[in-house]
């Protein structure tokens, strides 16, 4: 194969290209010109902030998202035996919470060099910054909707974390994260650490974590807000 497969990052908000995504790696994304994306709109948006000089209409785009059958993907591929195909996320780092995962399992059983980029991962910094155990910790995506399964999986966690000495990091539906943090409060040991991430890299930035039983006096708005969540408790 002629060409590598790049899982290209991208700012996790309407953060400064300069403050999140390395010199270097600003350089080589105007040279590719095939892009795997969850959303073209975005990717083309991001694309022109990283290097306004890229011409856009000389790029070719393939759409990933749930709809995107296996037989699509695969053809995704098609191109990298002439050219370098970039795969980008809508947010953070591809094949992390991402669909890009799919592509980059494929290119792998296709013997394509896949080359992973350094850029901003909400989970790892959230982690990064809750002061919770960073040597064994768990990413469990999104918990379950309805509120009795929601329930039992938080309480898992929790005894799983003080068991184990393990974190627990998950996310949740922007519009539904003041009733995740309503039901950790409900949920979890009163000691239980939680520490919540919003807006990581942006202006309004917010980190903080605190024992469950002190979040329940907190006036605290996370509607629409991209979050990371995390527990931790000790013995």
């Amino acid at each position: 194969m002629k060409g590598k497969l790049y899982l290209i990052p991208t700012t996790l908000g309407d953060t400064s290209i300069n403050q999140v995504i390395p010199q270097d790696i600003q350089e080589l994304i105007p040279n590719i010109k095939h892009f795997i994306v969850e959303n073209i709109r975005t990717a083309r948006r991001y694309l022109k902030k990283v290097d306004s000089a890229i011409n856009i209409d000389e790029l070719r785009f393939y759409e990933l998202n749930k709809h995107s059958s296996p037989n699509e993907i695969s053809g995704y591929l098609n191109a990298i035996k002439d050219f370098d195909i970039g795969i980008i996320s809508e947010a953070g780092c591809p094949g992390v919470a991402d669909p890009g995962a799919d592509v980059v399992k494929l290119a792998h059983e296709k013997n394509i060099q896949v080359v992973p980029l350094v850029g901003p991962s909400s989970i790892l910094m959230s982690l990064m910054a809750s002061g919770f155990n960073g040597q064994n910790f768990a990413f469990n995506g999104y918990l379950p909707i309805k509120a009795n399964e929601r329930a039992k999986k938080i309480k898992q966690l929790d005894s799983r974390s003080l068991s184990e000495n393990q974190s627990q990091i998950f996310i949740e539906a922007p519009y539904r994260n003041n009733k995740l943090v309503e039901d950790l409060i409900a949920n979890c040991s009163g000691g239980t650490k939680l520490c919540i991430a919003v807006d990581i890299t942006m202006e309004s930035e917010f980190i903080k974590t605190m024992p469950v039983k002190a979040w329940k006096g907190m006036d605290i708005d996370l509607h629409k807000k991209p979050a990371i969540f995390l527990i931790h408790r000790e013995k």
